[in-house]
């Protein structure tokens, strides 16, 4: 029988990490607050890189994720590489008998999917699809509380984001939507993971669009889709990441900044016409070391939410609304509005999540929520938002698996 994950086990998970750039710059001092976690080895092809990660951390480093992977030491590997990587990368590792956590999207195509699945299954390995903003503490007390039935059956889910996730430096390969480039590979996961944990997890259909008007990035920016769920849940979706407008700005506590502010973002979007920009300079500079690595160290002070790259997120029900409040949920219902709060021990931005079930799923065996059959699940949708936009159609799924029965 599997220990009781709210045990302590004494032990910690011995971690690898492959792909050292701004997402992996992001959950790095998650992982070294946790407790649970000793960073021992990290991969990456950047040697500057590589450095910024031994001094900071003193772990080995590797120039391929298959040195990193015949490494005896490390028990599970976080990949971060770019989208194109991911499966094989997932396989690399599962081959060689170490449990995975990959980042969002799972992979660019259900084939490679299914081979991340059958390479783990084979290898009697943990997967879990990670970074997704389904684990954030505000979407799970709004899924507790539509559980709870105090507001009834839910009837609809919305959910709209405005960002500057198009004006953000870009690698090449971030530019191409055969490797997985793109607003709706890179972001849409946030929106299609966390309707599907409110809605069960059973998408019917999607229809949706993609569009692209901004010449100096050749992908599309905005993507907008409805999905029905088999139950005939509805629910809408939409972002658009080209920064004129940011979602912040509806909330009286939100200002005027996502990852840049106005001004910031004038700037970038006059060096992108004008071909002046350094991407790489920027890019760098976001990375492990760089001088605008966005640390997330300090968990002490409980923070605001604002909306971000998930955006603003409405779920409708028999006889009340949720949406988020500053630091909790607004349940907004037939006796006026109550202001829930989310009970965290810190201003935990969601990555302490996914790190705990890792923990849990590989030292105490705990069943894993977000594992690979519902990362293929989450990208079926992703990719019938991209299908139904070219072939102007309703997408029928097949690859849909119910959501967890624990929060």
């Amino acid at each position: 029988m599997a220990a009781n994950p709210t045990e302590p086990s004494g032990r910690k998970l011995k971690m690898g990490i492959v792909g050292l750039g701004v997402g992996t710059a992001e959950i790095l001092p998650a992982m070294a607050s946790t407790g649970k976690i000793d960073i021992v080895a990290a991969a990456d092809v950047n040697p500057r890189s590589l450095e910024a990660f031994r001094a900071r951390y003193g772990g080995r480093t590797y120039d391929s994720v298959e040195k990193l992977c015949d490494d005896p030491e490390v028990e599970a590997v976080w990949v971060a590489t770019p989208n194109k990587f991911h499966a094989a990368h997932t396989i690399v590792a599962a081959e060689r008998g170490k449990h995975v956590v990959v980042e969002k999207p799972m992979a660019v195509s259900l084939q490679e999917a299914e081979s991340m699945i059958e390479a783990s299954m084979r290898n009697k390995v943990k997967l879990i699809c990670g970074h997704t903003q389904s684990f954030l503490p505000h979407i799970r007390t709004m899924r507790r509380i539509i559980r709870s039935g105090e507001v009834g059956r839910l009837c609809a889910l919305n959910v709209w984001a405005y960002s500057d996730w198009m004006l953000r430096p870009r690698t090449p390969e971030e530019l191409d939507i055969d490797q997985g480039g793109g607003l709706a590979y890179r972001q849409a996961p946030h929106q299609v993971d966390t309707l599907r944990l409110l809605g069960g997890g059973m998408v019917r259909s999607v229809r949706g669009a993609t569009r692209e008007w901004f010449g100096a990035r050749p992908i599309p920016g905005y993507y907008s889709a409805f999905m029905e769920f088999e139950d005939g849940l509805p629910a809408n979706l939409m972002h658009n990441g080209y920064g004129y407008f940011v979602a912040a700005e509806l909330v009286p506590w939100g200002g005027r900044k996502h990852h840049y502010t106005e001004e910031q973002r004038v700037d970038v979007r006059r060096k992108l016409r004008a071909g002046t920009r350094d991407e790489f300079q920027d890019k760098e500079a976001l990375r492990i070391g760089g001088d605008q690595e966005r640390l997330t160290a300090d968990r002490a002070k409980k923070k605001p939410w604002v909306p971000n790259d998930l955006g603003v997120l409405v779920a409708s029900c028999e006889r009340g609304d949720l949406r988020q409040s500053e630091f909790g949920i607004y349940v907004h219902g037939d006796d006026g509005t109550k202001d829930v709060p989310i009970v965290t021990a810190s201003s935990d931005s969601g990555r302490s999540a996914e790190l705990d079930e890792l923990y849990n799923g590989v030292v105490h065996d705990a069943p894993i929520r977000h594992s690979g059959q519902w990362g293929m699940a989450t990208l079926e949708v992703c990719l019938a938002i991209m299908q139904s936009s070219r072939e102007r159609r309703e997408i029928r799924l097949s690859h849909q698996v119910p959501s967890p029965d624990t929060d």
